[in-house]
């Protein structure tokens, strides 16, 4: 290749990379840089040690510019998570039943600028207007629907119509003997995986995949979970609103 053409080539690919480095896409989807980014709190380092976010980010694909739902959002640790993941110009509302103070706090981080929080019902968890969702992320509380006064049918297809086609809902919660279907959400915090699952699919979502990465055979799922003796078996779940 003669001189000049290869120096525009090299330029070219300079140019790529500059480009490629500064694009918010880029930071956006490096799901590894933002568990490790140096302006997360130490509480939530902790909490890393038993949510796995860099595997629940990359199972749930958050994208750049993506508008979510997050369901049951408590102190907005996930929330924040996908704030980071969808980048400045992506959407995230934080639904909460009722005012959280931890979430109220975290709001004002700047990370969370892209955070809108709905304190509404979880059976009617958004306004009219927020609709088309890319993307629900619904971790660890849907079991608290199975015994707080929740519609359960009623929330689960206000999340099918707040999600455009093909959006995905994504569902983590701690896993209950198939038994128990959803019969101990009060009294150890679980609910069985297949009772979750269907109802989730007679709201109209199709099943997609599930995940291992929480699971803890050992448990023997008839503890509660907050004094359970071994890592609590947790459950992965992903489905889509149909095309």
């Amino acid at each position: 290749m003669p001189v000049a053409g290869s120096r525009r080539a090299l330029i070219a690919v300079g140019l790529f990379m500059l480009a490629f480095a500064a694009s918010p896409r880029a930071w956006a989807q490096d799901y590894k840089a933002i568990v490790a980014a140096e302006d997360r709190t130490d509480a939530d380092r902790t909490t890393d040690k038993r949510r796995d976010p860099l595997n629940l980010l990359t199972f749930a694909a958050p994208k750049t510019g993506a508008k979510v739902l997050e369901m049951g959002a408590g102190g907005g640790y996930n929330a924040e998570l996908l704030a980071r993941a969808v980048g400045p110009s992506g959407k995230v509302y934080a639904q909460v039943p009722k005012e959280s103070e931890r979430l109220t706090a975290r709001i004002g981080a700047a990370a969370m600028k892209n955070v809108t929080v709905l304190i509404r019902a979880f059976d009617d968890p958004v306004p009219a207007d927020v609709k088309d969702l890319d993307l629900i992320t619904f971790y660890f509380s849907y079991h608290d629907t199975t015994f707080l006064e929740v519609d359960r049918a009623k929330m689960n297809k206000a999340m099918f119509v707040a999600l455009k086609p093909g959006g995905i809902l994504t569902i983590a919660d701690h896993s209950a003997r198939p038994e128990d279907g959803a019969t101990v959400g009060k009294t150890l915090h679980r609910i069985g995986e297949a009772a979750l699952r269907a109802e989730i699919e007679a709201a109209g979502f199709k099943f997609v995949a599930s995940a291992d990465f929480l699971r803890h055979p050992e448990d023997k799922r008839t503890d509660v979970v907050f004094k359970n003796p071994t890592p609590v078996d947790e459950f992965v779940l992903k489905f889509q609103k149909p095309n």
